[in-house]
């Protein structure tokens, strides 16, 4: 017998590999920070370390394509607001009066405690002192592809777009080759960087060799500004024209793109991160996912911020974004439980530009795997395993994270996040925000 790390026995184990693929009452061995072997390879593996996962599902790691994890204490902030009302009236003033490093440091020690006890084990960031960001992610075994925002005009952390600059070549410097952080350049949107620095940007991905992200087309007042700004060109024909996309680009929302843009991010190879809560709630429409997946794009599940949808829950968006799509098309049969899965896992960590490394189980892949129990009164009786995952199951029935093969929570306790005094600051800060922003 062989000797591993890890091993996960008796699961019901979905690699991921194809949609629906079901390995029964089967074993995943894990060695070092690497998944070792899946199913029969795996039955000649034996270990210290077992967890029985007999009649629970074992599977990757979710993945959240696109969150700004710091906002979590401007959950609740301003709802039932419009977009650019939102923004510009609400939450960049909030950010402008409030955000620092203590502030992401403490916002983002909450996401990772939400997120890995929801079952996600990559997210996809763009922030404000993105390098406080890592730190989090780093010590709570997340992991991050995480992108450092540049805008046009003074934010917390940078005074000008060139001061934004240096904080990025300073971001990939102290963080480029981590096991766990990918750092980012991410410009906010077109609509907040110019076209000069959106050039920019994408000279500065490719001489660091960083993923490119930034959001797109979310809105139709985006837009119909783009059109009136730029020569009649939508938003995605617009980026193309000035040569932003390119290696490792990841959008987020492309809510309003009609075929030819659907055509030209495929042509580019663009990721995108479908975020159907946080559409929703903003009332900016309902991406053309199933137009984008026929095209071939990668399009993963993203939460956004939580101060827009307004948790970090990937069972929700995995169930929401199943139903839009079926109503929007009026066919009962579009987006199956085992392509939305995908979205969630394999397609999420190709549009993020970690499909080399997460989002299946597969022998070399990092051993990113979550455990969840299928016996709550929700779930019963389970017909179908994909179905039962993507339609009836919660983020509380998630009972074990591995992340990187190591073991970040056990039967529900995450033992990977510092929560000495979370909630008492959490408290502190929704206390101040609410004198500040809301008196």
């Amino acid at each position: 017998m062989k000797s591993c790390d890890l091993l996960i026995r008796n699961g019901r184990v979905m690699p991921m590999v194809e949609p629906g693929q079901v390995l029964e009452g089967a074993s995943v061995a894990v060695v070092g920070q690497r998944i070792q072997a899946v199913g029969p390879e795996a039955e000649q593996y034996r270990s210290q370390n077992v967890i029985d996962a007999t009649g629970r599902a074992v599977l990757p790691g979710l993945v959240n394509a696109h969150c700004h994890a710091p906002m979590t204490l401007f959950r609740g902030l301003a709802n039932d607001r419009a977009l650019m009302d939102w923004l510009q009236n609400y939450i960049f003033p909030a950010e402008a009066a409030e955000v620092d490093q203590e502030l992401v440091r403490w916002g983002s020690r909450l996401a990772c405690l939400e997120m890995i006890q929801a079952g996600i084990t990559t997210v996809a960031d763009m922030y404000y002192f993105e390098s406080t960001v890592a730190e989090e992610f780093a010590a709570a075994g997340l992991r991050g592809v995480l992108g450092q925002a540049l805008v046009d005009f003074p934010v917390p952390d940078a005074r000008s777009f060139e001061e934004g600059v240096a904080n990025v070549r300073a971001f990939a410097r102290d963080w480029k080759g981590h096991h766990l952080i990918t750092p980012a350049v991410a410009p906010h949107a077109p609509y907040t960087v110019s076209e000069a620095h959106l050039r920019e940007s994408r000279r500065l991905a490719d001489e660091l060799e960083l993923p490119l992200m930034t959001h797109l087309a979310e809105t139709r007042t985006e837009t119909e500004q783009t059109a009136r700004d730029h020569q009649g060109l939508s938003p995605t024909a617009y980026l193309e024209s000035i040569g932003f996309f390119g290696p490792r680009t990841l959008a987020a929302h492309v809510v309003w793109a009609d075929e030819a843009d659907i055509a030209r991010l495929a042509r580019a190879g663009v990721g995108v991160a479908h975020c159907p809560h946080s559409n929703m709630k903003l009332a900016s429409g309902v991406a053309p996912v199933l137009a984008l997946l026929r095209a071939g794009v990668a399009v993963g599940l993203g939460t956004d911020g939580p101060a827009s949808n307004n948790d970090l829950d990937p069972w929700q968006e995995l169930q929401t974004a199943i139903f839009l799509q079926k109503v929007t098309a009026l066919d009962p049969t579009a987006l199956p439980a085992g392509q939305a899965l995908q979205m969630a896992t394999s397609l999420g960590a190709r549009a993020v530009s970690l499909g080399h490394e997460v989002g299946t189980l597969e022998a070399g892949k990092r051993a990113d795997l979550i455990i969840v129990s299928l016996d709550g009164a929700h779930q019963l009786p389970v017909y179908d395993l994909a179905s039962t995952l993507a339609y009836t199951t919660r983020a509380s029935d998630v009972r074990t994270v591995v992340i990187d093969g190591r073991v970040v929570m056990e039967e529900r306790q995450v033992v990977s996040v510092h929560l000495e005094g979370l909630l008492d600051r959490v408290a502190d800060y929704a206390d101040r925000i609410r004198k500040r922003v809301l008196h």
